[in-house]
């Protein structure tokens, strides 16, 4: 009856708890610690409670113990029999796929060939775990092919946080190809749930990228959000021949003509925002060749900045542009172009999409 009452104790605790046997074999675990490590294990291989992504078959062999910062503290704890604090990091394999994992974990001995490791910091994995899985919906709301009405696309996406604020996305309606980009204000969550918003607001059953924008500005409006938000937008629809576009304070898209050239896109309106009561949001109408090629790019592409400070700007990635003979391959030559002139590491999320028309 007692031993029913701490055990239950226990498994009420907001820590989350696991007790070891000095084989290496767990043979409890509360129910925070399940929730965290959802494993279907009642009793078994520490590796199997902890997901471990990696060595999990051979949890608890010499050539496991080696390098696993897990087994080493309950390893030190049984040896010193004292408590022992350790920073654990591993691979732990959860329904999103597998994730990096890192937590303080306290071992302490019970007596009797038992000890109780006790994870303090369990919110803060939490909060990782939810971070991995709002990664895991943000990819999905990528592009999902490559053709969009007759046209092939390619594109790019490096959010230089986990989740990123930037949005790229390509459709069709009927024989037209459309594609938009934004930009959210901000990094990280907060960013992602605002571009999250944008790609369910952007109304994709409008024929007008100018009145689609128009349409997103009013929704965006009824969120009430203070002067720190904002999106940039650029809009296309390529039909047979032309190009109708429309722009929120974005990067200029820009044409490379196959002829010889390069035609930048200058209508501009402001960003969508609550900044202005009724902002004005218009569309033009230029002619391409089939051969040339259509990009977008947000800003974190042309502002990238070298060890030195340098910017990538819009030059390069025009000099990228006309160098490649597709749209796929002008987006792999711009994501090495990028990571050679920044070393690989970003200080803004990177998006682009190319179409050849």
């Amino acid at each position: 009856m007692i031993e029913k009452f701490y055990r239950r104790m226990i498994d009420g605790m907001p820590a989350a708890v696991i007790v070891v046997d000095s084989n290496f074999r767990a043979v409890f675990a509360n129910a925070k610690f399940r929730e965290l490590f959802p494993s279907a294990a009642k009793r078994g291989k520490l590796g199997k409670f902890f997901c471990c992504a990696e060595s999990r078959a051979s949890c608890g062999d010499a050539a496991c113990r080696k390098d696993c910062s897990l087994m080493e503290a309950f390893e030190d704890c049984f040896y010193s029999r004292q408590e022992v604090q350790r920073r654990v990091l591993l691979k732990a394999r959860s329904g999103e796929g597998t994730r990096d994992v890192a937590f303080n974990l306290n071992v302490k001995p019970l007596g009797d060939g038992m000890y109780m490791g006790i994870i303090d910091n369990a919110f803060e994995m939490e909060i990782a775990r939810e971070i991995a899985s709002a990664k895991n919906i943000q990819q999905r709301l990528l592009p999902a092919g490559h053709w969009a009405a007759g046209h092939s696309y390619s594109y790019m996406y490096i959010p230089c946080r986990g989740i990123g604020g930037d949005l790229p996305d390509v459709y069709s309606i009927g024989s037209s190809a459309f594609g938009m980009i934004a930009d959210v204000s901000g990094k990280g969550i907060s960013a992602g749930m605002l571009s999250a918003f944008v790609k369910a607001a952007y109304d994709k059953t409008e024929y007008s990228p100018a009145q689609a924008i128009r349409n997103l500005s009013l929704k965006f409006n009824e969120l009430n959000l203070d002067e720190r938000n904002y999106v940039t937008v650029a809009a296309v629809r390529i039909d047979e021949g032309s190009i109708t576009y429309s722009m929120a304070g974005h990067n200029v898209p820009i044409l490379f003509k196959t002829a010889g050239g390069i035609t930048r896109i200058t209508l501009n309106s402001p960003p969508v925002s609550n900044w202005f009561e009724n902002p004005a949001y218009f569309e033009d109408t230029l002619p391409y060749s089939k051969g040339d090629i259509l990009a977008l790019l947000t800003d974190g592409v042309t502002e990238c900045r070298n060890k030195r400070g340098e910017m990538f700007g819009g030059e390069r990635a025009i000099k990228t542009l006309s160098v490649s003979r597709s749209a796929d391959e002008f987006i792999k030559n711009l994501q090495r172009n990028l990571k050679e002139f920044c070393g690989g590491s970003f200080n803004d999320d990177i998006t682009a999409i190319a179409f050849d028309l």
